[in-house]
């Protein structure tokens, strides 16, 4: 499939970002916008996007012109009529894209292929509405276009052959990886990353943990590039408010309605950066609280041995009358606690990876028993996480699922391990994919953890998926590949 011609609809930031990413590869460009107004905002993306890029060094000023001339800007939809291919980057709308399909497919050529940029909603629904069915398809770029290196190519049930091959092929001559995947809603980051998202938002609603700790957690514990709700305000609430609808729509899965907290941040106009406020903004700075006093501890149980030499390290010497007892631990921590004469003095510990410790607090724990035990682990150079008594902790409860769900995504025969790998490497800036986190996590203890789950909340979808049990059942350590 020749592509040398390309036309795109909206020019906003992801649109102009999509228009120069084509231009960049030697592309001709038609950009297309509602009026001059909107064509003058999307001209201004182009220049301000490539300006900065010749301010980094990364272009000089004549291949800046280059680019810039590559793309011609219009406010007339009749000026697509001979691209080869033809995009659109407008409001996550159903009901808009559908009518400017049809406007589309009266215009362009037979031969033109038409490309939604949707991040979730459905290319059928869209393809349906042209007489042109077989050449349509999802080319989901992720924001900023020019940088991000990861493209979704959607592929439909009436979806013709070689087209979606035929637009990975051109994915790569822009210089981006293509992940070929079906018409489900999400596709594939999104499906997997909107539930993790929500997910936090909804044990920050249920007091499982604080906002600050949360991010702390992933960030430091798991190494992800940014804690769930700085993403989410980075996102925007309002859009992940509508992904996760989308996606409820689809599964009626419980854990994809979105988080109450969620809507009601959403309600109040509260979008994360885009307004300036929303997990995040106008808090007042946090004053740091002094140390407890005198702190004396012990800790108790298998693995106590890491911890008992941290503090020691730190100064630090068990005591026999400790005003906290540290119990490094799977919970139910409160099954060791009761065992104890003062019940009230224990916290269990759940260290993730070197530089954060979980504190888990059981219904009987004290808060001074609470306090020197964050106390503790700021001495021991671990960053404190405070948490409830509840499986997975806080670390666990979030990941797992997130793995399940990949699993569950392969198994389905809807996308590959690598593609699904790559696309959470390239599209969120993971540190792996999911089942490279798996296999390093080990099948078996994600096995356990998500029975540990499923067993608390009778959530169906905590329950681990059919592949990774009979893995685990039969001795393996790694997912079959080839």
């Amino acid at each position: 499939m020749a592509f040398e011609r390309v036309g795109v609809v909206g020019l906003g930031t992801m649109g102009a970002g999509i228009a120069e990413v084509f231009a960049r590869a030697g592309l001709r460009v038609i950009g297309v916008e509602a009026d001059a107004e909107a064509l003058a905002r999307g001209r201004g993306h182009l220049e301000r996007s490539t300006g900065r890029a010749v301010d980094r060094g990364r272009l000089t000023r004549e291949r800046q012109a280059e680019i810039l001339g590559r793309v011609t800007l219009t406010t007339s939809r009749e000026d697509l009529r001979d691209a080869d291919l033809v995009i659109e980057a407008s409001p996550e709308i159903l009901r808009y894209k559908v009518s400017l399909f049809e406007e589309l497919d009266r215009i362009c050529k037979p031969e033109t292929v038409l490309a939604t940029n949707t991040s979730s909603l459905p290319v059928t629904a869209i393809a349906a509405a042209t007489g042109r069915p077989g050449r349509v398809v999802g080319m989901h770029f992720f924001n900023p276009a020019p940088v991000m290196k990861l493209v979704e190519v959607v592929g439909t049930v009436v979806t013709a052959p070689g087209v979606v091959s035929g637009i990975a092929e051109l994915a790569g001559r822009l210089g981006k990886t293509a992940v070929a995947v079906g018409d489900r809603a999400g596709f594939v980051v999104n499906r997997l990353l909107l539930p993790y998202l929500n997910h936090a938002a909804v044990l920050v609603d249920q007091g499982m943990a604080g906002r600050d700790d949360i991010d702390a957690a992933m960030k430091l514990g798991v190494g992800l590039p940014m804690g769930p709700f700085t993403l989410l305000d980075l996102i925007g609430l309002d859009t992940a408010y509508e992904v996760m609808g989308v996606l409820f729509d689809e599964t009626r899965d419980r854990r994809h309605a979105p988080a109450p907290l969620l809507r009601e941040l959403v309600t109040a106009g509260l979008l994360g950066r885009k307004s300036g406020r929303g997990f995040y903004g106008d808090e007042a700075q946090e004053e740091q609280r002094p140390m407890s006093g005198a702190v004396t501890f012990d800790v108790a149980g298998p693995g106590s041995e890491e911890l008992a030499g941290r503090l020691r390290a730190a100064g630090f010497k068990p005591s026999d009358d400790p005003g906290v007892v540290l119990r490094p631990t799977d919970r139910p921590v409160i099954e060791h606690a009761v065992r104890l004469q003062d019940p009230s003095r224990m916290v269990g510990v759940h260290l993730v990876g070197d530089r954060v410790a979980e504190l888990a607090a059981t219904a009987l724990t004290s808060d001074a028993a609470a306090r020197a035990a964050r106390d503790l682990m700021k001495v021991a150079g671990l960053t404190p996480v405070p948490c409830k008594d509840r499986a997975g902790f806080v670390v666990d409860a979030l990941l797992f699922p997130y793995l399940n769900d990949a699993v569950r995504m392969y198994e389905s025969g809807y996308a590959s391990i690598d593609d699904i790998d790559a696309a959470m490497r390239l599209g969120c800036g993971y540190p792996s994919g999911p089942f490279e986190m798996l296999e390093s996590l080990g099948l078996a203890r994600v096995r356990d953890g998500l029975r540990a789950l499923y067993a608390e909340h009778r959530e169906p979808s905590y329950a681990p998926a059919p592949l990774l049990d009979q893995l685990v059942t039969a001795g393996l350590s790694a997912f079959p590949r080839g």
